[in-house]
């Protein structure tokens, strides 16, 4: 049977939208109905060339430019619209990046606009905690597509369990021992997301389009605290685990640690409320991930099956 609908997906080269490409294209429910337009900056990368090698249809698009979106959304059914806001730190250009797609959709006729979307951090904690833009932007980006009236669902990634190896747990002092470290208690729990999982989500998302118009789907597979993380850790490599912990840090060294890497205090800032809103309001105010798990067809990867096959923690035992 030929293909004839066709998703649009944005960021076909990067976490996400690569997921869900790879999902469209290798899933057998999916391959023979779809068709995958793949949308990246670069065409010439190697990464697009292998994408039209498997099937999909290659097209350059500028998310500042509406109208190369228009023209890379026309005749699509499906749309995955995603923004990277540390591209450029700016929030209101991601605002405007994800304004743009919602205006495009609009105009190209798309039946199902799914946005990766996540929580307004500023109005969840009342205030309290008003610089995770990341967040903000994304969830403005969100309410101006219900406002404008777009079919659309909204899915919004947990935490990336690839922010956890060789980057908040890794060895040091003492003793080289394996330590996780955030600038919260072990008890804060952690919505973990394998990127990977993003085109399982997606799958289901537009399987089940009539009754998720104007959905949320929480993107993770599991609330695990920063102490279970750890544990899992000693479970898989008893030895490296024997002196592995979790490192409560304080705000004031976790803020030195990110400037240190050369980022500038009001980002190194966003991404200690980032962490802070774990513990303080929940990455999803709290919100449970049944609903979400509900509609899946498909087994989301777990922490333990993560950390088996993570590059950082190869050559353990």
């Amino acid at each position: 049977m030929a293909a004839n609908k066709i998703i649009t997906v944005f960021g076909a080269t990067g976490a996400q939208g690569g997921a869900v490409a790879q999902t469209f294209l290798q899933d057998l429910k999916l391959k023979s109905e779809w068709t995958v337009r793949a949308v990246t900056r670069d065409t010439t990368k190697e990464s697009a060339r292998k994408l039209a090698s498997q099937g999909a249809e290659i097209i350059s698009a500028n998310l500042n430019d509406k109208s190369t979106l228009v023209k890379a959304m026309t005749g699509a059914t499906a749309v995955y619209g995603v923004t990277n806001y540390w591209d450029t730190m700016d929030k209101q250009g991601e605002f405007q990046q994800g304004k743009n797609l919602v205006d495009a959709a609009k105009e190209a006729g798309v039946e199902h606009f799914i946005w990766s979307s996540l929580l307004n951090v500023t109005k969840l904690s009342n205030g309290k905690l008003p610089n995770v833009y990341h967040f903000d932007s994304k969830a403005k980006v969100e309410e101006y597509a219900r406002q404008n009236g777009i079919p659309a669902t909204f899915f919004l990634p947990g935490f990336y369990m690839s922010n956890i190896p060789g980057v908040a747990f890794r060895p040091g002092p003492p003793n080289n021992a394996w330590t996780f470290g955030l600038p919260v208690p072990e008890t804060a729990p952690l919505p973990l997301f394998d990127t990977a999982d993003t085109g399982k989500f997606v799958k289901a998302i537009v399987l089940r389009r009539d009754e998720l118009l104007g959905k949320r789907i929480f993107g993770a597979t599991a609330y695990l605290t920063g102490k279970e993380v750890v544990e899992s850790f000693k479970n898989a490599f008893p030895e490296a685990g024997k002196t592995a912990s979790y490192f409560s840090m304080p705000q004031d060294m976790y803020l030195r640690v990110l400037k240190s890497k050369g980022l500038p205090d009001f980002a190194a800032l966003e991404l200690l409320e980032n962490m802070l809103l774990l513990d303080q309001f929940g990455y999803y105010g709290g919100a449970k991930l049944d609903e979400s798990h509900s509609i899946l067809e498909d087994k989301l990867t777990t922490w333990d099956e993560y950390i088996k096959k993570s590059k950082a923690f190869q050559g353990l035992n």
